[in-house]
């Protein structure tokens, strides 16, 4: 488990890889707060693209970032969803609330 930061263009990304659970979402959640916190980004990207699986801990991350990113009137964008993660984050809401990016090369969203 782990995250790589880029900043670029007044957006953080945190691409994160491996998978996302009670046992890991915290050193995430840590990881990307600092980052912010220090930048103050316009958006934040989540990378989702090796991420395997989440489960509620991950619905609470992306919450979470959620709520930090509106202290400065930024936005989440959310990308690489496996089938699986993106259904999580519709059937939670989160979709009203973060913009998801399909994946380029994902045929079957068209």
């Amino acid at each position: 488990m782990g995250v790589r930061l880029l900043l670029r263009e007044e957006t953080l990304t945190a691409r994160i890889v491996g998978e996302i659970d009670h046992h890991t979402a915290r050193a995430v959640r840590e990881e990307i707060d600092s980052a912010a916190q220090k930048v103050k980004p316009l958006r934040l990207c989540l990378d989702f693209t090796e991420v395997p699986f989440m489960d509620s801990s991950g619905v609470g991350l992306i919450l979470g970032r959620y709520r930090l990113m509106q202290m400065w009137q930024g936005r989440v964008i959310l990308c690489g969803l496996s089938p699986q993660v993106e259904k999580l984050v519709e059937i939670s809401g989160l979709n009203r609330l973060v913009t998801m990016e399909r994946r380029e090369n994902d045929e079957s969203h068209e």
